[in-house]
């Protein structure tokens, strides 16, 4: 048989098991205990009913007139005889007897005292110098069948109190590991940007240590973490002004050669440059998705925001390109408007860059805070989709740009709890591909 696996059950159990032994222990000593007094007290009545009913037989027999004559004494109503009597006297004559007494029963006379037979318990008596004896019977049946009562008694009380005592004991055990569910809970909840340390302070005392220990691997991740992502920041970061610098001197040098080949092999250093620049731009959006602040105590308009991204953006392409529709009202969030900028222009560059030039780029921001971008362009097929949020995917291997656009904009959606949905083809449409984010609003 399986141990059960769950703690609760196994407390339960083992609780509930040990309660009963215990009970039938108890039971059973008690049981010996008063089967033991029960004889003692039967035992004591057999001797008083002996003594008690000598001497009205000595009176009774002494006053007839008839001697060594049998009398057999009727019962006044009917009733269970558990104790019969026989009075006889030293010639084993039968002088008196209880109207239920069976002589077989009552062996010879053998002297005062207790006697036991294999069906019986007797006391013997005499008087008047042993010429008047009386011996009281008891069948070892009825002391059999009260004994057994006794224990039935004792253990029917078994059959309702182990239930109850298990439900109890279930009930308790649900009730002290109520902490340790609150702590799973909260651990469950956690998602993987989220390394804070889980609050223990109220769980049992021998889980305690297996928390902490939790909390300080917890911790030992979120500082491994933090220091992952701030070198790659720091390292974009001080990438930017050598990369100006290379940028500059790749300029200078197609301005200043006439050699037609050094002047392409310069265009084309500062074009790699540029993608080198482009790319330490989005290692630090990336980090900054995944560990900066990205929502604050105060809600504001994200129309400002959103106009402004489109607008320099649209400096780069040809009129008509990105198509801006923002309700009238404004649309607060307490979303930092830095993260909206990041997250509304990797959605635009993305759909920029892989939709078809003819049609336009359409962003749309609803008064819900509803951000969808859309773009036409051929259907992406669903398992190119679904690992477009990886870093450095592309939607193909001739894709251009870094394969960081998408991720960093589902690392933010994770921080946000702001679902992200990619849908290709455009809903309502037979091609192209459409991103939308549902961000926090009120």
């Amino acid at each position: 048989m399986m141990r059960p696996r769950s703690l609760q059950a196994h407390l339960a159990l083992s609780v509930g098991a040990l309660l009963t032994l215990l009970w039938i222990a108890a039971a059973s000593v008690t049981a010996v205990i008063l089967r033991t007094e029960m004889d003692e007290v039967f035992d004591a009545a057999l001797q008083e009913m002996a003594q008690r009913l000598l001497p009205l037989a000595v009176v009774d027999i002494v006053g007839r007139d008839d001697d060594g004559v049998t009398q057999r004494l009727a019962a006044i109503r009917a009733h269970d005889e558990f104790f019969t009597y026989i009075v006889r006297d030293d010639m084993g004559r039968i002088l008196l007897q209880s109207h239920a007494a069976d002589p077989d029963v009552f062996p010879n006379w053998d002297g005062s005292g207790f006697r036991q037979t294999a069906t019986h318990r007797l006391y013997n008596e005499d008087a008047l110098q042993g010429t008047v004896r009386i011996s009281v019977a008891e069948p070892l049946d009825h002391r059999a069948s009260v004994a057994r009562e006794i224990q039935m008694g004792l253990g029917l009380p078994l059959m309702i109190v182990v239930p109850v005592a298990l439900l109890a004991i279930i009930l308790a055990v649900r009730a002290s590991l109520a902490s340790l569910r609150r702590f799973r809970e909260l651990l469950e909840s956690r998602n993987a940007r989220d390394m804070s340390p889980v609050p223990a302070h109220d769980i049992p005392s021998e889980i305690r240590p297996i928390a902490a220990t939790l909390n300080g691997l917890l911790d030992r991740l979120k500082e491994a973490f933090e220091a992952e992502r701030s070198f790659a920041a720091n390292a974009a970061h001080e990438l930017r002004t050598p990369l100006a610098g290379a940028i500059a001197q790749a300029q200078r040098l197609s301005a200043e050669t006439s050699d037609p080949r050094a002047k392409l092999r310069a265009v084309e250093i500062e074009s790699t440059l540029k993608r080198l620049t482009r790319l330490s731009e989005r290692l630090i959006q990336l980090a900054r998705a995944e560990g900066g602040r990205l929502r604050l105590d105060r809600a504001s308009d994200l129309r400002p925001v959103a106009r402004i991204i489109i607008e320099d953006l649209a400096r780069t392409v040809p009129p008509g390109r990105i198509v801006l529709n923002m309700p009238d009202a404004p649309v607060m969030s307490d979303l930092d408007p830095d993260a909206f900028g990041i997250l509304c222009r990797n959605l635009v560059e993305n759909a920029l860059r892989h939709g078809m030039d003819a049609s336009p780029v359409e962003v749309t921001l609803t008064r819900e805070g509803l951000l969808r971008v859309a773009n036409e362009g051929p259907v992406v097929p669903p398992e190119t989709l679904s690992r477009l949020m990886g870093r450095f995917e592309r939607g193909t291997a001739d894709a251009g740009g870094s394969g960081l656009g998408l991720a960093i904009v589902s690392a933010m959606a994770e921080r946000i709890e702001a679902p992200l949905t990619l849908s290709s083809p455009r809903p309502g449409r037979t091609s192209g591909f459409e991103a939308s984010i549902q961000l926090p609003t009120g």
